[in-house]
């Protein structure tokens, strides 16, 4: 796909809403609402790259309390023509059909291939990317689970809901403060994305999950951003058909 003229594509993740507590939270939601405002002039496409929310199980006709802002206005952005793609992260997994059925935003529960441009992408939210991490992998298969889900919705909403985001809170993937960058060699996403460029050329890797805002150069003049998030960066990616550069909303760094 060609940008038209003066189009931009924008990416972002990690906003975790409904933490740490239901102020600081609507707080966030409320400086989404207005960056999503501001980038709808030249939106062409918006990736909305996994862990929106802090917790999120849907039931067949239940969905978590609250967010109604956010949700209002990713409803009044497609509703206006803007194309959304979400993914689903380690935190907001467990979906069923509310984003595709009452908003219109396709649902990506792995990564996904772009080519905008000439440009090529991959994009996703990176939990369970590149070696190690075994143990998170293995619930990540228990935790998508249809039969997994399927018991876990017998338990009443006001249960399930409350219970998941206590665990949630308490597990310890749960990373508010993030941890520096430890360089290549530790770095899971890095080292996936240096075992797909053995394999083929891509331009950009994108993802979320890790909680740092970072432009990585890689080999083959290829370029790994993590999108940090908007508990502590407020930051997203823009492609105006040229080049990705990271960004922070209202001049944040």
């Amino acid at each position: 796909m060609d940008l038209p003229i003066g189009k931009k594509i924008y990416f972002a993740s990690d906003f975790h809403l409904g933490i740490p507590d239901k102020a600081s939270s609507i707080a966030r939601e409320k400086r989404l609402c207005a960056w999503l405002d501001e980038i709808k002039k030249d939106a062409h496409e918006l990736y909305l790259v996994g862990d929106l929310f802090d917790t999120w199980f849907e039931y067949k006709n239940v969905i978590p309390k609250g967010h109604s802002r956010f949700l209002g206005k990713l409803a009044e952005l497609s509703d206006s023509g803007l194309h959304i793609e979400a993914f689903t992260g380690n935190h907001d997994l467990w979906t069923r059909g509310y984003f595709e059925e009452e908003l219109n935003i396709l649902v990506h529960h792995n990564v996904i291939r772009r080519e905008f441009n000439g440009k090529k992408f991959i994009i996703g939210h990176g939990d369970g990317l590149g070696p190690g991490d075994h143990g998170y992998k293995l619930l990540k298969k228990v935790l998508r689970s249809p039969v997994s889900q399927w018991l876990y919705r017998r338990i009443h909403p006001d249960t399930g809901v409350g219970v998941a985001g206590w665990l949630s809170r308490l597990g310890p993937k749960h990373e508010i403060e993030s941890k520096p960058f430890r360089g290549p060699e530790k770095e899971w996403l890095v080292q996936y994305c240096l075992d797909v460029l053995q394999l083929e050329h891509v331009d950009y890797f994108i993802f979320g999950h890790r909680h740092i805002a970072i432009e990585y150069p890689l080999p083959q003049n290829s370029l790994y951003v993590n999108l940090g998030d908007w508990l502590k960066f407020d930051s997203y990616a823009e492609f105006d058909g040229k080049e990705l550069k990271l960004k922070y909303y209202k001049g944040r760094q």
